[in-house]
């Protein structure tokens, strides 16, 4: 299949499959002799495994890494487990850090009348 028709079977765009090419995260499909990539269905497999670890919010190393794994049927669950839970545990401190800001910046608009006079106790709070 042509690379829009993978695209839309994966739900992943023409232009990312191109980019995962050129960082070397799928390989590139294989040119016909009209000089259209052409895809099968376990590139289609891996590009949907992709989607769905970046719904996950892993990065483009993690996901190489996942990959590496999820090719590999030697390996070893140990290390997936280790690496989603490295990644659960920075979702985590991330939501408690976005608790945080979301805490002040409640204060402050708490503390802020919104009226047309010129003192902001937003603008301070952010000026400390």
């Amino acid at each position: 299949m042509q690379i829009g028709t993978a695209a839309k079977a994966s739900g992943v765009s023409a232009k990312m499959i191109r980019h995962y090419e050129a960082i070397g995260l799928i390989q590139s499909g294989a040119r016909q002799t009209n000089g259209y990539r052409d895809y099968e269905s376990r590139d289609v497999h891996e590009l949907r495994f992709i989607r769905s670890a970046r719904d996950l919010g892993f990065s483009l190393d993690e996901i190489r890494t996942l990959l590496d794994l999820w090719r590999n049927k030697g390996r070893s669950s140990r290390d997936v487990h280790q690496l989603a839970s490295r990644h659960l545990s920075d979702i985590e401190r991330k939501i408690v850090e976005l608790q945080a800001m979301a805490a002040t910046l409640r204060e402050l608009l708490h503390a802020c009348k919104g009226d047309s006079r010129p003192d902001c106790p937003i603008l301070d709070g952010i000026g400390r």
